[in-house]
């Protein structure tokens, strides 16, 4: 079985698409887990209508490490696939293929690789930017984005899930540590669609360039644990 954990806040606009596209998959050997940061909106009841099961966390701990963690201890599944609540797969088969990919493979961990439903410069740029380094990173430094990681929960467990200390960047540290347990790769043939509401609610070069700072960062200095920059969960509704 695979267990898809999806931690939320206040997104009971975009979590519905998510749904919709999960239940129209060609791979049906799944469950599906929202992981709850006390939303503010109807985030639960939508949850509820998709009969997914539901993990109620602490709102005083909002932050994806916390909500995955919560998510991943009551996954029944022998794999888990962490999604953001505005991730859309694109195609019917995309939970198949990646499936049967990292099976195939052995994978301990695996990233995907990301497009975007804008065909403005930024995006057309950041789509090859970001592949192309994705590509390169996964023979040398592990690199994915907490918006589509798969896992053999075994090794999650081994680890102790994701850093709950960490600002930013614990997606990063999380494929890290597993990756030193069990291969780290990219799925091929798969891209997930990525949200662009907080590039462009915030600016998109601005947020650019954050995410390189943030990078370099955790590659040169170690995990972020301050809140050296601004980056806050659950911000981004609308």
């Amino acid at each position: 079985m695979l267990s898809i954990i999806i931690p939320t806040l206040n997104e009971e606009k975009y979590l519905p698409k998510l749904l919709e596209e999960i239940k129209g998959q060609t791979f049906s050997d799944y469950e599906i887990i929202i992981s709850d940061a006390c939303s503010d909106d109807k985030t639960v009841e939508v949850a509820k209508g998709y009969a997914c099961r539901i993990v109620l966390g602490d709102k005083n701990k909002r932050h994806p490490s916390f909500q995955r963690n919560d998510g991943a201890k009551i996954a029944q599944g022998k794999h888990l696939l962490f999604l953001d609540a505005d991730t859309l797969l694109g195609n019917k088969n995309f939970l198949e293929k990646a499936v049967n990919d990292f099976s195939k493979r052995n994978l301990g961990i695996a990233g995907f690789y990301l497009k975007f439903k804008s065909r403005k410069f930024f995006y057309l740029f950041y789509y090859c930017f970001y592949n192309g380094v994705s590509f390169l990173a996964q023979y040398l430094k592990p690199l994915a984005l907490g918006a589509a990681i798969m896992v053999r929960k075994e090794l999650h467990d081994k680890i102790g899930g994701f850093d709950e200390s960490i600002f930013i960047g614990e997606d990063q540290v999380y494929c890290e540590r597993i990756s030193k347990l069990g291969l780290f790769r990219n799925i091929k043939g798969l891209k997930i669609f990525f949200s662009i509401r907080r590039f462009e609610k915030e600016g998109r070069w601005y947020l650019f360039f954050k995410i390189i700072y943030s990078t370099f960062y955790v590659l040169l200095f170690g995990a972020i644990k301050k809140k050296i920059i601004k980056y806050d969960f659950g911000e981004y509704q609308d």
